[in-house]
């Protein structure tokens, strides 16, 4: 097998493979064989069948298939005598694809990146310490009080926080326009679901009242039809209902499948989440410096074959995560472009570090990960045992915790500086990070 390489671009390569004619004929060969074994022709019993019958019949399928078996696998076996790591399938064209003569054929494809991952120096890390307080706590019961909250039918006029339910009809110089009409719509006052000013002009009414609001859509409005115009809204209010926020009993924990353990019980597992949630709010902030660290000091060229399936994936997410009737590939690439680039060339740079660093997973930071997810369920002691007879799942937490040493590797020569903060603060998601440059 003769084998040429000719470098193209930064990441492709175009490489030209003979392959010698006695190979080819020996693969068809053996085709023809398996065939004349099993093969049901009239007149011969089977097995019978002389070869000559056989080549007649079955020879051109046979070579096309042994060919593409051929360049199959004469690709891989040059790829590795030329130690080449392909980053996705390669586009194939036969130069010489003549029966008795040698197979030619040029197999262009890119490479992934040869790059060592450095600057971690560079990388500065604000790093926050919290702790969660009796206010705290006080704080998210009352937080889990009002994610809870029931409406209950008040005899008096309507003010903010109430829930309407109100019939509507909105015009347009006197037309009705699409959209702008509802019956037995619930609204509560002060959630801004409507446009400025309709929420407001309800404060005040009563059940049974007919209020006219003339409101203006604003200049952003989602439906630019809409945006700017001025319209009139007849809204009569059906009922209004105010809200009641629950006791804090043994019913209300037993929503939460926290049961008989009384108030401190309650606080005690409300405690232990918000704990979980804030380690897990400062581990997220500090890996996503580093991981912008890492973009800012390593630019990487991205096979276009590896953009290409990332922004696939991310197609398919979007049609899962949002449903609808549309197919993945109906979806803008130009969407999904800049989230793909940066996950490809972080992924490329999380692994290269793990390469040059020689890290595996921490078994005991695996079981430790593992226990403390399972801490959030009743019978924690079977997920750990689920996991542990998952092997899909239990590598998909071994990378989590690989990716976790990455970012402590990193931490020992980045720029390190403590901050303490409030709870709130340290939960506050952290804005979007920087695109890969």
């Amino acid at each position: 097998m003769q084998v040429s390489v000719e470098n193209t671009s930064a990441l492709e390569r175009r490489m030209t493979i003979g392959v010698p004619a006695e190979r080819i004929e020996t693969e068809v060969n053996k085709r023809l064989q398996q065939t004349a074994r099993r093969a049901k022709v009239p007149g011969f019993r089977p097995g019978k069948v002389p070869m000559s019958v056989i080549r007649q019949r079955y020879e051109d399928a046979a070579r096309q298939e042994a060919l593409g078996d051929l360049i199959q696998a004469t690709f891989y076996e040059a790829v590795v005598e030329q130690k080449l790591n392909p980053a996705g399938a390669p586009a194939v064209e036969p130069k010489v694809f003549e029966k008795g003569k040698d197979l030619e054929y040029v197999a262009t494809f890119e490479v992934f990146p040869e790059f060592t991952v450095a600057g971690f120096d560079s990388i500065a890390v604000e790093r926050l310490s919290a702790d969660v307080t009796d206010a705290d706590l006080d704080n998210m019961l009352e937080v889990l009080r009002k994610q809870n909250t029931r409406f209950e039918v008040a005899e008096r006029a309507a003010q903010n926080e109430d829930q309407l339910t109100i019939d509507f009809v909105g015009k347009i110089d006197g037309e009705a326009f699409a959209g702008g009409s509802a019956q037995g719509t619930q609204l509560v006052l002060g959630s801004g679901r409507m446009i400025p000013g309709f929420e407001e002009g309800l404060v005040g009414a009563k059940a049974g009242e007919e209020r006219v609001l003339n409101l203006t859509f604003p200049e952003d409005y989602q439906n630019l039809d809409l945006a700017g115009k001025t319209a009139e809204f007849t809204v009569t209010v059906n009922s209004v209902s105010e809200p009641k926020l629950p006791e804090l009993t043994e019913e209300f924990f037993a929503q939460f499948g926290i049961k008989e353990t009384g108030l401190e019980g309650f606080r005690t597992e409300v405690r232990k989440n918000m704990e979980r949630e804030l380690r897990q709010a400062i581990k997220t902030k500090v890996k996503n410096q580093v991981m912008d660290g890492l973009l800012a000091a390593n630019p990487v060229e991205v096979p276009k074959a590896l953009l290409e399936n990332e922004v696939n994936r991310l197609r398919v997410q979007a049609v899962q995560q949002f449903g609808g009737n549309i197919k993945p590939e109906q979806l803008p690439a130009e969407l999904f472009e800049e989230q793909a680039k940066r996950r490809v060339v972080l992924g490329l740079i999380v692994a290269e570090v793990v390469k040059q660093n020689e890290l595996k997973p921490d078994e005991d930071r695996v079981r430790e990960l593992i226990q403390e997810m399972a801490s959030a369920y009743q019978e924690p002691e079977q997920v750990v045992a689920w996991y542990y007879k998952n092997d899909q799942q239990l590598n998909e937490v071994r990378s989590v915790v690989l990716e976790e040493q990455v970012v402590d590797t990193v931490l020992q020569k980045a720029t390190v500086t403590d901050k303490s903060v409030s709870y709130e603060e340290a939960v506050k998601p952290a804005q979007a990070p920087a695109d890969a440059e």
